[in-house]
């Protein structure tokens, strides 16, 4: 089984949670990761969620948006103004060979306002790509800091059943 882990983050969080995330699935299968950049990033938090509140794309580098050679694809971003980071939403927008795929969605936030709708909006992207199989887990960015907490979520996320 090979498995991708697709992730952007700012602050470190995220990037946190996917290391963790990458060190659980290595123990059971190849792991590929992908840290997404935003070419033209803003520095300041506020234009960003702007951004992401408009679902805007981000310029991102070049990266391989087939999929189709992954039997679990994982994507996770830090939850902005109810969405997923602009850089999230480029690749979302470009992914393809995703149908019948499994895919773990994970995010990482601040006071979860908004949350659940960026989980929903990044089902929705890929099931409309032909992805059927979804779990999920989201992690408060203060409970990052304690990584048993952070394996504990990924281990029930992906549980069998």
């Amino acid at each position: 089984m090979r498995s991708l882990i697709i992730h952007y983050s700012f602050s470190g969080n995220t990037k946190k949670a996917a290391g963790l995330l990458q060190e659980y699935l290595a123990e059971k299968c190849q792991v590929d990761a992908l840290e997404l950049k935003d070419l033209r990033e803003s520095g300041k938090f506020f234009t960003q969620a702007a951004q992401a509140f408009r679902h805007a794309k981000a310029d991102i580098p070049e990266v391989s948006f087939d999929l189709s050679g992954y039997d679990l694809i994982c994507f996770g971003t830090p939850v902005w103004a109810f969405g997923p980071a602009p850089a999230m939403n480029t690749y979302l927008d470009k992914c393809f060979g995703i149908t019948d795929k499994n895919v773990v969605l994970f995010t990482t936030y601040g006071s979860g306002t908004g949350n659940q709708r960026c989980l929903d909006y990044m089902q929705n992207a890929l099931a409309k790509k032909g992805a059927k199989n979804f779990k999920e887990f989201s992690i408060q960015q203060f409970k990052l800091k304690n990584p048993d907490f952070v394996r504990e979520a990924i281990q029930e996320c992906l549980k069998s059943g």
